[in-house]
């Protein structure tokens, strides 16, 4: 697993960089505009993005690679429902097709990220099971 062997701050590693940007872009999108005005979406969608920012720092500072695995795995179904969420505002013609594709395209690259973060974490820590450490 070479992000994890090779970063030594949550700010290195790619997963986190792509989740900031998305929750930078989710910001910009719902400060303005109908969205900003309907609180309750609003706030669920910025809610999410942070949730997916935050969930890779906890689980990287964890002693355990289980324990890793357990916060990618939350932030992943972070991105579930934000993308869901998305789904609302643009039906809801909060957003208009390119802010939706925009996040949309974002939000499933975050996804993918993190699907293959959390399966090179478990791959490394069947490993250490497999060494006996």
């Amino acid at each position: 697993m070479p992000e994890r062997c090779a970063a030594r701050r949550f700010e290195d590693l790619f997963a986190w960089q792509k989740a900031r940007e998305l929750t930078k872009r989710v910001y910009e999108i719902t400060g303005n505009g109908s969205v900003a005005r309907d609180f309750g979406l609003r706030d669920q969608i910025r809610r999410f993005s942070v949730s997916i920012m935050a969930n890779i720092p906890e689980g990287f500072e964890r002693a355990r690679q289980s324990e890793f695995h357990q916060f990618l795995s939350i932030a992943r179904s972070s991105c579930a429902e934000l993308r869901s969420h998305l789904h609302v505002a643009h039906d809801a013609k909060y957003v208009d097709a390119i802010m939706f594709n925009d996040l949309m395209s974002l939000a499933q690259e975050v996804s993918l990220v993190l699907s293959g973060f959390r399966s090179a974490v478990q791959r490394r820590r069947e490993e250490r099971e497999s060494h006996g450490g």
